[in-house]
């Protein structure tokens, strides 16, 4: 068949209904002009008990199923997946997101046009609110010096409205995993997406690996889709909280510069017991409890990736990435009021024509 030029994979669990509304959308408008080459748009099945497969195979015969036996969550699920594609670029597109008219080759075209640009993302706006940007990745993330993760137009939960501000093609030291173009041989070359983190995090933790070794990553403004978001676990889950809490120390042990890897750790560890305290006071004893664990779970897998973070640094061209600021957020955020993006020293750095790099 030879390879793709674009596969657009999504990957699903027991979404039988999200399938039906949105992949209407990528069907539609997930095309390339002139001779850009194909599209393949897949459907990773992560081992549904609803009638997800029966739907593609009755009212979607164009897309490719690829049939998983079990849930293997967001990121080996997506691995498995990957393996069985042949294509130049990937797109991981979550099940609950609905692209727009010419989506794609803004993308493609941000890729083709420079080799160094091994990730980008669309602009993710919200689809229950049009005008307004989605959390799970807006304009493009970045992280602060303790790893906690922002976007141009999003940090925390101050959601801006789109009006224009981020019009712009910046570097990013994350893409959101919402809506995820990356080079396939790149994916491959870095080991994809940690199995072991499940889901959450995970993209950021892959971006930061791609920055390490010298690739960008870059939001294309042009580009829009509309998610729905929170379409698994819903925010106050503590199971998520579990997962954003250990994965994130896990990405940070990965990844940190050594000169740094211990007085980032100790703050987190101050940090994150001043959130147990505050889910306390709230009431929310799951999720107090679900941070307790997630630092017990850190400590016990913290041996087991001695050796990848070993190579992570091994094979790093630089630790200095101005993408992860030297800023806290959380100090920029309650402290000083500081709850839009172009707020933050780092929009006079970050937000520029990446045609002057």
């Amino acid at each position: 068949m030879g390879q793709e030029k674009v596969a657009v994979v999504i990957l699903n669990w027991n979404g039988r209904q999200m399938l039906h509304d949105f992949l209407p959308s990528v069907i539609a408008y997930s095309e390339l002009s002139g001779e850009n080459g194909k599209v393949g748009i897949y459907v990773a099945d992560n081992g549904s008990t609803d009638d997800s497969l029966l739907l593609l195979e009755k009212s979607f015969p164009m897309v490719h199923a690829i049939p998983l036996e079990q849930n293997y969550g967001f990121a080996e699920g997506y691995n498995k997946a990957l393996a069985q594609i042949d294509a130049e670029y990937v797109v991981l597109l979550n099940s609950d997101v609905e692209v727009s008219l010419g989506w794609l080759e803004p993308l493609v075209q941000c890729m083709d046009n420079d080799s160094r640009v091994a990730a980008c993302q669309p602009k993710l706006l919200s689809w229950n609110r049009k005008d307004e940007f989605e959390y799970a990745g807006a304009a493009g993330g970045f992280i602060d010096r303790y790893g906690y993760p922002f976007c141009r137009g999003r940090i925390f939960n101050t959601i801006e409205l789109d009006f224009g501000q981020y019009d712009t093609d910046v570097s990013l030291l994350w893409a959101t995993g919402a809506c995820l173009m990356i080079r396939l041989s790149v994916y491959e070359r870095v080991g994809g997406l940690d199995a072991r983190f499940f889901a959450h995090m995970e993209e950021i933790d892959l971006c930061w690996r791609l920055r390490l070794r010298g690739y960008d990553v870059r939001c294309v403004s042009s580009s829009k889709v509309y998610h729905v978001g929170g379409a698994t676990l819903n925010a106050g889950h503590p199971r998520k909280t579990f997962l954003n809490f250990r994965n994130n120390l896990l990405m940070l042990y990965k990844n940190l510069p050594s000169g740094e890897l211990c007085k980032v750790l100790f703050a987190r560890f101050l940090l994150d017991y001043i959130a147990v305290s505050q889910f306390l006071l709230k009431g929310e004893w799951g999720n107090a409890k679900a941070v307790f664990q997630a630092r017990c779970a850190y400590h016990r897998l913290k041996k087991e990736y001695r050796s990848i973070r070993e190579e992570n640094i091994r094979n790093a061209v630089s630790v200095n990435i101005p993408e992860r600021c030297r800023f806290s957020i959380l100090w920029q955020y309650h402290v000083r009021g500081k709850r839009l993006y172009n707020d933050l020293s780092i929009a006079h750095v970050a937000d520029r024509d990446v045609a002057s790099l």
